[in-house]
């Protein structure tokens, strides 16, 4: 065979002895990072997470005081809103009045019973005895409930003033001063700041992965620094719509593809341990979450990976 045929042979088998080559010396690594992979499960389908307390009036009234302002950082038992309390704190003194009047009246129908029962029978008789007896046991449970009435009315008084039950920040706060608020209807929100946790959505291929306790790196949109926290929980159960009856009370099966089927979407909750200065956290902010190994480094090196 010439020479230059023999050359061309070589020189076009080259490319393809590379190709080979680098293909494999990439299947070990190609190994390790699958290997990697599959142990730290990883998914950019997370949310920040937080309880939002809604504060609904128990009493009605014009507001006439309100002391904060939208997004302004609250303490607990701070004081949020003031309603008219005029009409509040004349039912309290009506209330004490009438509270008088009762006890006025069980203590001299007791006293007049007393009197009764001092007397011979000669003098009086014992049905009159039983009777003034029974009109002081009226009396003294007209003036319990006169009591009673007095507890409620001073209650709704202290109601007409609204404070912070935890510590937050106040949130789409659309009440003004002057605004009627009645009872039972929200007109403020508080974001608990002591409450931030995040919700990460995990396919159901990685749970074997997951335990509760194992650390976690969390990356929101717009940040750079990272935030440790650790697996708190696994949800139980999520929605299943075959589960759902169709009309006439049928099941209502949704077709699929035999040789496609979609992992379905777990909830992790993941507990927040440290978030480094500059990061603001707010509620519904957008979270990329990797779980670590049982006992790896939360800032041990991670590698470039596709999302889950």
């Amino acid at each position: 065979m010439p020479a230059p045929k023999i050359r061309s042979q070589l020189l076009a088998a080259v490319p393809v002895l590379i190709t080979l080559a680098v293909v494999a010396a990439a299947i070990p690594f190609a190994r390790k990072t699958w290997d990697v992979y599959m142990a730290t499960p990883w998914t950019r389908d997370g949310a920040v997470r937080a309880y939002v307390v809604t504060l609904a009036p128990e009493v009605a009234g014009r507001i006439v005081e309100l002391p904060i302002a939208d997004n302004m950082l609250v303490r607990k038992d701070q004081l949020l809103m003031v309603i008219d309390p005029t009409e509040y704190a004349i039912a309290v003194r009506l209330a004490e009045a009438a509270a008088d009047q009762e006890r006025a009246n069980a203590d001299n129908l007791e006293v007049e019973a007393q009197r009764r029962q001092q007397l011979s029978q000669l003098a009086t008789s014992v049905e009159v005895q039983q009777t003034y007896a029974s009109k002081a046991i009226s009396a003294r449970a007209v003036y319990r409930q006169a009591l009673a009435n007095l507890e409620r009315v001073r209650v709704n008084l202290k109601r007409t003033h609204i404070y912070s039950p935890v510590n937050g920040y106040v949130t789409n706060l659309l009440a003004r001063t002057g605004d009627y608020a009645s009872v039972g209807r929200n007109v403020l929100s508080i974001v608990d700041v002591d409450s931030f946790w995040v919700d990460a959505y995990f396919e159901e291929t990685s749970l074997h992965a997951i335990e509760e306790g194992d650390p976690v790196r969390v990356k929101l949109m717009g940040y750079t620094a990272e935030i440790q926290g650790h697996v708190g929980s696994v949800a139980r159960g999520i929605d299943v719509a075959n589960a759902r009856a169709g009309q006439g009370g049928l099941a209502s099966i949704n077709p699929i593809f035999t040789w496609v089927r979609l992992a379905q979407r777990v909830p992790v909750r993941v507990e927040i341990d440290h978030v480094p200065a500059g990061i603001r956290l707010v509620q519904g902010m957008t979270a990329t979450v990797e779980v670590l190994p049982r006992g790896a480094s939360k800032d041990s090196p991670r590698l470039t990976r596709k999302e889950r």
